[in-house]
């Protein structure tokens, strides 16, 4: 990152204009609610208020708050503030000391003030980095060039007897006996083209020929190994076309049990509490997870089955069939085509997803994360696998977090919606914006009626609460056309109290 060297620049007014609300808010409410020895804290300190002011965009200026860069590492950002606001506290400490006697300012104002502005200046900037970190997940797949046809290099040879027991024995020591019957059905392990190993190291996949394998299993659970995508990236381009990859890997519900059984009443949710945080909140901070991952090295990580799908589906690769034996999941996969890139996506509170808009254009859609990592990818596996349920959602979502189920109840996950509402993407009253797995799944006509209108934060849905697919699609078209005969305007005024009404009185949620 090159950031100018000089004092002078000029300063990004959205970072500048920040400021100043920010100054304006901290000296509101301090002078409004804090206990002040004055009766009219805003005659007295209207003055003091603008020189604080003044001296904060100064040196915030000074110390290159105001630069505007591509993207800014949080630690160098926190350092400039803490910087600028040390300058801050000298600078006004000195003028009241020496220059404004007279004018019986309180230092508890000038403190109160001062770490007022530092605290909101601080939580500003870990929201506008979270937002960032989470706007680098985009839920499109980006594809590399194939190779072209590339099949297994040479034929394979089978086992005899005596080879076929050590290697089912191997299998039943390491993962156990029902792991074997699951594996048999869908791998040949017999064949001198299957690759049986267990590691957590890359350099030992690494080290395997280009396409000398149809299909590679790793018995390692995938929480003791660091760079899951790496090693993902790695079978992919291991593996000829269509080849099959076996992984394992211990879900989250497995450890929450384990801790809940082993601790008595109200003690095990407290540990399960400490351990939540430590194991899925530290990772998943823009500010811990590296020091997370080189306090573990990545091992005894918690995982998700949505994440570790999901990761798959990233990776290159789709999904054929799942298995739990014990305390592990198994996952057969095949390989599918060659990503752009493998690397760790960063994820945080907000989401930004694409959705069909007006004209068949594909905009982004704002709302809060209420999915498990990786999820995004996940959406034909989960249609293909779980189907609908009735109003038009999945029968069986694992990509939802217990918080995310909450939010959804509420709406609480649409609220960032309104940014799309002010971009001009969407209007109030419209038919709800979909992905293009889910727009594939309308008949052509309402597709094409849908792409003449915007999308709206209060769908028909909510008037009429249709139950099944065919009957949102229904639904959706009586307000289509009902917005061509009558006019949008009227169509959205009258649905808009629908909704609302609906919403109160008959207990209407989302989910």
């Amino acid at each position: 990152m090159k950031l100018r060297s000089h004092i002078f620049y000029r300063p990004y007014w959205p970072y500048l204009l920040t400021d100043v609300a920010l100054l304006s808010v901290s000296f509101f409410v301090v002078l409004m609610w804090f206990p002040l020895s004055t009766q009219i804290p805003f005659q007295k300190y209207w003055a003091f208020a603008l020189i604080f002011s003044g001296v904060w965009l100064v040196c915030s200026y000074l110390a290159h708050r105001f630069v505007r860069v591509k993207f800014m590492r949080v630690t160098l950002s926190i350092g400039r503030l803490l910087i600028a606001a040390a300058a801050v506290f000298l600078l006004m400490w000195g003028y009241m000391t020496w220059m404004a006697e007279g004018s019986n300012y309180s230092i508890w104002v000038l403190l109160t003030i001062w770490l007022a502005m530092l605290i909101v200046s601080f939580l500003f900037l870990l929201l506008f980095h979270a937002y960032h970190y989470a706007l680098n997940a985009e839920p499109e797949i980006e594809r590399a060039p194939e190779r072209g046809p590339q099949p297994v290099l040479g034929a394979p040879h089978f086992y005899d007897d005596a080879q076929r027991e050590n290697i089912r024995s191997t299998l039943i020591e390491s993962s156990g006996e029902r792991v074997v019957p699951y594996m048999e059905k869908h791998i040949n392990l017999y064949s001198s083209n299957t690759y049986i190993l267990r590691t957590s190291e890359l350099f030992n996949i690494q080290k395997l020929k280009y396409y000398r394998f149809d299909a590679i299993i790793n018995l390692m659970p995938l929480n003791q190994v660091r760079g899951i995508n790496k090693m993902f990236g790695v079978v992919n381009d291991r593996l000829p076309d269509d080849g099959l990859f076996v992984c394992c890997f211990e879900p989250q519900g497995v450890r929450k049990r384990q801790i809940l059984k082993k601790y008595p009443p109200l003690l095990n949710w407290m540990v399960y509490s400490i351990f939540f945080f430590y194991k899925r909140i530290l990772p998943k901070l823009f500010m811990t997870s590296r020091l997370y991952y080189d306090i573990t090295e990545g091992k005894d990580r918690v995982l998700s089955k949505a994440e570790v799908l999901g990761r798959l589906c990233y990776c290159g690769f789709d999904i054929v069939d799942e298995h739990k034996a014990g305390d592990l999941i198994y996952v057969v996969a095949r390989r599918s085509f060659r990503p752009q890139t493998v690397q760790r996506r960063f994820y945080g509170m907000f989401v930004r997803l694409n959705r069909v808009g007006k004209n068949g254009r594909v905009f982004k859609v704002y709302k809060f994360r209420t999915m498990h990592p990786y999820s995004e990818y996940l959406q034909s596996y989960i249609y293909e696998k779980y189907n609908l349920r009735e109003g038009g959602k999945f029968k069986h979502d694992i990509r939802v977090t217990t918080l995310g189920r909450f939010m959804r109840s509420c709406w609480m996950d649409e609220w960032p919606m309104l940014i799309n509402l002010f971009k001009g993407d969407m209007k109030l009253v419209g038919v709800r914006p979909i992905s293009k797995q889910y727009f594939s799944l309308y008949s052509p006509e309402l597709q094409q009626k849908r792409t003449h209108h915007k999308p709206g934060l209060l769908p028909p849905f909510y008037a009429d609460m249709p139950k099944t697919l065919p009957e949102i699609e229904e639904s959706e078209m009586r307000y289509l056309i009902r917005c061509e005969k009558k006019g949008t305007l009227s169509t959205d005024f009258l649905y808009f109290w629908k909704i609302i009404y609906t919403i109160l009185f008959k207990r209407a949620r989302s989910h």
